[in-house]
C-alpha cells in the first residue's frame, strides 16, 4: 500500500477513534446524563470523578489515553516517519477536543495526549505526569498540565539525546502544535472549562 495511502488512512481513522467521546458515553449509560450539562462541562475523566465515581472514570482514562497511543503505534506499525506520526497523534487530539459525534464539543485533551506522548517518547511522558502531579495538592492539576505541556516543546529539545530522540525537530515542532491546540481547546472552551 502506497505511504500516503497509510497516512490518509491513519489520519481519518485518528480523528474518529478521537472523537468517540468516553466520557459522555459512561455518563449516559451508567448515569443517563449528558455530562456536559453537569459539573465542569467537560467530556473527560475529571468531569466523571465528579459527576459520576472515580470508578467509572478508570474505563474513561484507559480510553481517552489509549486512543492517542494506538494511533501513534499503528503509524509506527505501518512504517511512517516521526513528522507523520506525531500528525497522526495530533489529529487524535483534535478529533477529542472537536469530537464529529458530539457536536464538535468535546473534552480538554490531556489524557489523549498524555498517550501520544507516551507513544512517541515514553520518558517524556513521565516528565510530563511528574510536572502536572506537582500541581495536584494545590488542587490545579488542569494549570499543572497545561505547565507542562508548555515546557514539552522545550524539553524535547534539550534532552533529546539522553531520551534517544533521533528526530527532535519533528518531535518538538509536534509538541508545539499540542500545546496550541490545547491553549486553543481552553479559550473556545465554555466558560466552565476555563
Amino acid at each position: 500500500m502506497p505511504e500516503v495511502i497509510k497516512f490518509a488512512s491513519l489520519l481519518i481513522g485518528a480523528y474518529l477513534l478521537g472523537s468517540v467521546p468516553a466520557a459522555y458515553l459512561v455518563a449516559r449509560w451508567t448515569r443517563g446524563i449528558d455530562i456536559r450539562k453537569y459539573g465542569s462541562g467537560n467530556v473527560g475523566a475529571s468531569n466523571i470523578v465528579r459527576i459520576v465515581s472515580k470508578r467509572r472514570a478508570i474505563p474513561v482514562i484507559i480510553f481517552d489515553v489509549g486512543k492517542g497511543a494506538v494511533m501513534v503505534w499503528a503509524a509506527q506499525l505501518l512504517g511512517l516517519g516521526i513528522a507523520e506520526q506525531v500528525t497522526i497523534g495530533l489529529v487524535a487530539i483534535i478529533g477529542h477536543n472537536w469530537p464529529v459525534f458530539l457536536h464538535f464539543n468535546g473534552g480538554r485533551g490531556a489524557l489523549t495526549t498524555l498517550g501520544v506522548i507516551f507513544a512517541l517518547t515514553p520518558w517524556l511522558a513521565l516528565i510530563l505526569l511528574v510536572v502536572a502531579f506537582l500541581f495536584f495538592p494545590f488542587r490545579q492539576l488542569a494549570l499543572g498540565t497545561t505547565v507542562a505541556m508548555a515546557a514539552l516543546p522545550l524539553c524535547t529539545w534539550l534532552l533529546s539525546q539522553p531520551l534517544g530522540i533521533e528526530e527532535p525537530l519533528p518531535v518538538t515542532l509536534g509538541f508545539i502544535a499540542i500545546f496550541l491546540i490545547v491553549i486553543l481547546r481552553r479559550l473556545t472552551a465554555p466558560r466552565t472549562l476555563l
